[in-house]
């Protein structure tokens, strides 16, 4: 990889303040400069709305309607270090993409700002309460210096991105130079006028600059500040919790990728049995077909086999597949616009799960079945995890392993049964695999389902290699079934329906895809 420095020489003589460079440095001269700046062509620039632009008015509106007067900051974010002058690849703010309806790595450094409108203005009159700004960085192309010299946004270095005039056409959210942004948020910022209210998690920069304008304009109490923050991220949160039909389908998107992704990591299943690391052989098989379609994962993947599928978040993918247990693989594909799917599937090793291993299994996609049937518009998740828990209790007490009854078990005083599945059972899904975990209790955990939540549902049994409480041939063993959902007027509906998960379906499947791997 080619130095990303930017501390080098200046027409070829060393600053003695500086400290030399080791990598390769950019020439200076002025021979060069203005070499560079001539006998490029025309781009092919064909720049188009995004779909999602059709989405974002309604959700700026709603935000703007929560916080009247106050000017609202929310940041993309910048690039993360992975180690030295390396960095992680950029993926913006999830709040930022929902309100711009920005995907992919669009766009280190961006600020999205809502301005309060005057009440007393033509704009006031409509019902509006903001309007919209979109803090970018102009392009550093052909015509620029820094097209070669900036090793962030120099289009010699990291290739063509859109600047103001095309994040305005593919967003319709008007334009600035983030250049301008202090003075843009300073305006009429004072006791009595404007306040501000940003997303301080997402960009230190942006954080401080914000911190900085309050103090010099009568606002210097932390605590009131990080208050209005706070209730920044809770609504940005609670806004996403009812999906538009554009979300609703990018999910079914991310879905069909991510049974394209098992496909493909089934596919390669014989060849990784016994190979060392062969989860890890998985886990590539599943990532290189989300990025060969143009997508990524919207998680780290989870490919456990054995006593690793004991462990809720097995990420190490280090183990070696044998051909007789249970292999867990928690996975999902994000797509470009970022929404993400959330699957898990448990498979047996050798392709037929033995007597044991159907009877366990089973009980989980009983419980998996008793949430979705409790799922309906006005109950609630703790309704899905009770139906849930309780077929797994009664299953942990038929065997013999729980040590007290059923109804003991499962009351609040109880919860033996819990050692073998700690975890919830249900989390919102979107643009974050855990969507919405900003919003405050009673809008998630104590809020009425509704027609428009997407969420999972994802029962389990965990039982460790060391745990003495149940009999030899429980332990090393992991089985969880997980399973996106949508919340319709008339029920919830399975957005994965496709990707099999009855034991007859997942031998079936097994066996086409052991197939196709020896015809490859």
């Amino acid at each position: 990889m080619t130095d990303q420095h930017e501390g080098e020489d200046r027409d070829g003589e060393l600053d003695p303040g500086a400290r030399r460079h080791n990598r390769t440095l950019r020439p200076r001269s002025e021979a060069f400069r203005e070499f560079m700046l001539t006998g490029w062509g025309q781009e092919d620039n064909d720049i188009r709305p995004l779909e999602s632009s059709s989405y974002t008015p309604r959700r700026l509106r709603e935000l703007g309607a929560a916080f009247p007067g106050r000017r609202i900051v929310i940041p993309a974010g910048t690039t993360k270090v992975r180690n030295d002058d390396c960095d992680y690849a950029f993926r913006p703010d999830s709040a930022f993409a929902y309100y711009t309806g920005l995907g992919e790595d669009f766009e280190p450094g961006a600020v999205l700002v809502l301005n309060p409108v005057d009440p007393d203005s033509e704009e006031a009159k409509t019902g509006a309460t903001h309007t919209p700004e979109l803090f970018v960085h102009p392009r550093s192309d052909q015509t620029t210096q820094d097209y070669y010299m900036s090793a962030a946004y120099g289009e010699y270095w990291v290739g063509a991105r859109p600047g103001l005039k095309e994040m305005a056409v593919m967003t319709g959210i008007p334009t600035a130079d983030v250049a301008t942004l202090r003075d843009a948020l300073s305006k009429d910022v004072g006791p009595g006028s404007v306040q501000l209210s940003v997303l301080a998690k997402t960009d230190t920069e942006v954080t401080d600059m914000v911190e900085q304008i309050r103090e010099q304009n009568g606002f210097p109490d932390p605590d009131a500040n990080a208050a209005a923050d706070d209730a920044l991220y809770e609504k940005t949160s609670e806004h996403r919790m009812l999906k538009d039909s554009y979300e609703v389908g990018e999910l079914r998107r991310a879905i069909a990728a991510t049974k394209d992704g098992f496909d493909r990591m089934l596919t390669a299943l014989p060849g990784a049995l016994g190979k060392p690391r062969g989860e890890r052989i998985l886990e590539g098989a599943f990532n290189a077909n989300a990025r060969e379609e143009g997508n990524d994962e919207g998680y780290g993947t989870i490919v456990a086999y054995g006593d690793h599928a004991a462990t809720l978040h097995w990420m190490r993918n280090t183990g070696t597949i044998g051909d007789d247990g249970l292999l867990l693989i928690d996975a999902g594909v994000e797509v470009n616009s970022l929404y993400t799917a959330d699957i898990t599937r448990t498979f047996p090793a050798s392709g037929h799960f033995t007597q044991f291993q159907r009877e366990l299994y089973q009980v989980v996609l009983d419980a998996q079945q008793a949430g979705f049937e409790a799922a309906q518009p006005g109950r609630t998740y703790s309704d899905i995890h009770d139906a849930c828990m309780r077929v797994l209790a009664e299953a942990l007490h038929e065997w013999g392993i729980l040590p007290v009854s059923v109804e003991e078990a499962l009351s609040p005083e109880g919860q033996q049964h819990r050692r073998w599945h700690a975890c919830g059972v249900a989390h919102h899904l979107g643009l974050d695999v855990h969507d919405c975990s900003q919003a405050r209790f009673e809008h998630y955990q104590g809020a009425k389902l509704a027609p428009g939540m997407t969420f999972t549902i994802e029962p389990g049994l965990y039982f460790k290699e060391n745990d003495l409480l149940v009999p030899p041939e429980f332990r090393g063993i992991g089985i969880r079934v997980e399973d996106d959902v949508l919340m319709t007027e008339n029920g919830p509906e399975w957005l994965s329906i496709g990707i099999p998960k009855t034991i007859d379906g997942v031998e079936a499947w097994m066996a086409e895809r052991a197939a196709a791997a020896q015809t490859r």
